[in-house]
């Protein structure tokens, strides 16, 4: 059993940036594949960023080179650095993790909320 517990999200005015976080419980977040993930009111849920166990990155077009994803192993913690933030970055961003070895261990944290408005 994994918990998640997000941190960091807030409102921003555009072109502000937040850093957000992802503390991971549990001794195996080594073997976890971790990733960002944003809901915004009626829309789908859609994956932001990913980091592997290895460290290998990908990110959804919209926000390539404006964020970065990143991990702690020794501290159990994912971060979400986002720079030049726009009013359509607003929504409710999630962590998640994903067993790299048995892929039905996928747990969620209950999301923060980021809002970019003037």
């Amino acid at each position: 059993q994994v918990q998640l517990v997000e941190s960091g999200g807030g409102l921003v005015q555009p072109g502000g940036s937040l850093r957000l976080s992802c503390a991971a419980s549990g001794s195996m977040f080594r073997i976890y594949n971790m990733g960002w993930y944003r809901q915004a009111p009626g829309k789908q849920r859609e994956l932001v960023a990913a980091i592997t166990s290895g460290g290998s990155t990908n990110y959804a077009d919209s926000v390539k080179g404006r964020f970065t994803i990143s991990r702690d192993n020794a501290g159990n913690t994912v971060y979400l650095q986002m720079n030049s933030l726009k009013p359509e970055d607003t929504a409710v961003y999630y962590c998640n993790a994903k067993n790299r070895l048995i892929a039905t261990m996928t747990y969620w944290g209950r999301g923060t909320q980021v809002t970019v408005s003037s």
